[in-house]
């Protein structure tokens, strides 16, 4: 763990891996919800968590590396379930990837639960992970100019939804009409840091 100030208020916490930031970031939510830290926002990232909003930030700075920090719990919340259409552009690319037949991507991505690690890139984007089971595939060589909204993507260890159209990488394996931002729900993502997620095939 290594912790760098950043301003007044707000510490930066450097992580070995994506499951200790994950760790991290339930065990700072669980001692702000006892009120055992005062801290306005918490951010996990990939291998980092932003811990904004500090009353003495140099103080936790020099408790931190002294926690005992579990494994997170899973969240009592039922899983999340998206409806997905398995019928991206890079379906066939990702099945000689994984070497597999082609309807085989849609059924392996499907047994897998997620977790939402983190979010970012874009309002509404989950960046999820969790499942140990499938293949890692690398971004596309060249990305795409445009992306539609609610496309379903693969990079990396992670799996992602577009919550509106971009530019990106990922390689596309399918698509959903769920609406992954909206300011008038609350919280306005649909996917949230922690949030167990399935995909759940539906006709092309």
């Amino acid at each position: 763990m290594h912790v760098l100030p950043m301003g007044e208020r707000a510490l930066l916490v450097e992580l070995a891996d994506g499951a200790a930031a994950a760790a991290l970031h339930a065990e700072l939510l669980r001692r702000r919800a006892e009120g055992d830290l005062t801290v306005r926002e918490i951010v996990p990232a990939a291998r980092t968590v932003l811990l904004d909003g500090l009353d003495d930030p140099l103080r936790l700075a020099a408790r931190l590396p002294s926690w005992e920090i579990p494994p997170p719990a899973a969240r009592a919340e039922d899983v999340l379930e998206i409806p997905v259409r398995y019928d991206g552009p890079d379906l066939a690319d990702v099945a000689a990837l994984w070497d597999v037949p082609v309807r085989d991507v849609a059924r392996m991505h499907s047994a897998a639960e997620f977790r939402v690690a983190f979010c970012g890139f874009a309002p509404g984007f989950g960046y999820l992970t969790g499942s140990d089971d499938l293949p890692e595939v690398p971004r596309r060589a060249t990305p795409r100019t445009a992306v539609p909204a609610g496309s379903v993507g693969l990079a990396g260890p992670y799996t992602g939804v577009y919550p509106r159209p971009s530019p990106g990488g990922w390689q596309l394996i399918g698509s959903t009409d769920a609406v992954l931002w909206d300011h008038a729900r609350v919280p306005a993502a649909l996917l949230t840091p922690g949030a167990r997620v399935r995909f759940v095939p539906e006709a092309a």
